[in-house]
């Protein structure tokens, strides 16, 4: 019988690139951009105001798609730079921020242009405005299709690894540093309850953009529409209002994610609760006394579990071993300490050495 050696060592880079993805992303970018330039030369030569406003606003859509190419471009360039320390996925989540950031502020600006124009109506060119904001719907609509063949799909899911290690230290700690654990695949990330929260946020971000784009195109043709035929003029400015809402209410959604994933809240996660029931189930003698998780992938965590036990049998590799169908987990480092031992101390106090005390 052969016995292969197992190696301790791993990477960790823990999520996987999507190429077509990017190339999608980056075609969505293109046909944005053509179509912002396609806009603001209407707009520029029949002299609309309505179509340069939105050529202009297009553009930052424009910007966003690009930011989410760049994002995926860079996490790939710097996958295995040792400076960082669980990979490069954080670079996307970033921009995914940035681009939600950004798309509040073209909420806000659609508001504010839209509360101007209700008081101070201006006149439309409905002859080039129409045809040249259902074009830009068409554009968005390919856009959308381009995204939404992937939407609500991360990146592709690595095979866990098994290895760990541990250090013995002078004061009886054992300490492992180890990723997880057997060949399970991303089946199981619904099993464990964390495939609902497994979405890429820099493409959610890059497709929102896109969909806000297209509501508020469907938006100005209902108003042009309306305006042109019923004269409904007020139309155009209120449904400028309706569309800040909502495309500022899915901003608001993508910073909460976003950024609940940069500064790591992510103690409320299932996963949390499951390791403390798994860990106990070892030994109801064991006490967890720290336990921290964090994102390093889409629906993929590393954790610090420190255990204190007084049983000696108790290793990295059993807990580790308990953990292994927790397919999220990825990466775990683990500390085990003996109980704390307590000396006694006399209450009475003795004089210092040379030292006579007078009653």
């Amino acid at each position: 019988m052969q016995f292969q050696k197992r190696s301790r060592q791993h990477s960790h880079h823990f999520d996987q690139a999507n190429p077509l993805l990017q190339k999608k992303i980056l075609y969505a970018t293109l046909l944005t951009a053509a179509m912002m330039v396609f806009e603001i030369w209407g707009g520029w030569v029949f002299n609309s105001m309505a179509l340069l406003a939105d050529g202009w606003h297009m553009s930052s859509h424009m910007l966003a798609l690009g930011l989410a190419y760049v994002a995926y471009k860079a996490s790939r360039y710097y996958a295995h730079d040792p400076r960082f320390n669980f990979g490069t996925w954080k670079i996307e989540i970033l921009a995914a921020y940035s681009s939600a950031i950004l798309l509040l502020l073209v909420a806000l600006f659609m508001a504010y242009q839209s509360v101007i124009r209700l008081f101070n109506p201006v006149q439309i060119h409905y002859q080039e405005a129409i045809p040249i904001a259902v074009f830009g719907l068409l554009v968005n609509l390919v856009c959308a299709w381009l995204l939404h063949s992937d939407h609500h799909h991360g990146h592709g899911d690595q095979a866990h690894h098994s290895h760990s290690s541990q250090h013995h230290h002078h004061h009886t700690q054992q300490h492992d540093h180890g990723a997880q654990y057997g060949e399970k695949h991303a089946e199981q990330h619904m099993q464990d309850g964390q495939g609902q929260h497994a979405q890429d946020l820099n493409h959610r971000a890059a497709y929102l953009h896109v969909i806000a784009d297209a509501v508020t195109s469907v938006l100005a043709i209902i108003a042009l529409f309306a305006a042109k035929y019923w004269g409904w003029t007020f139309l155009d400015a209120l449904l400028g209002i309706v569309g800040a809402i909502l495309v500022g209410k899915w901003s608001i959604g993508l910073i909460k994610d976003s950024s609940k994933t940069l500064i790591d809240a992510h103690m409320d996660e299932p996963l949390v609760e499951q390791i403390r029931q798994q860990v106990l189930h070892l030994d109801g003698a064991i006490e967890i006394t720290d336990l921290h998780l964090f994102k390093v992938g889409y629906g993929k965590f590393a954790g610090i579990l420190a255990l204190e036990t007084s049983d000696q049998q108790l290793n990295a590799d059993r807990v580790h071993a308990a953990l292994a169908h927790l397919s999220a987990l990825v990466h775990l480092s683990i500390e085990i300490n003996p109980p704390l031992q307590f000396t006694a101390v006399p209450r009475e106090t003795k004089p210092l050495l040379g030292l006579k005390i007078k009653p």
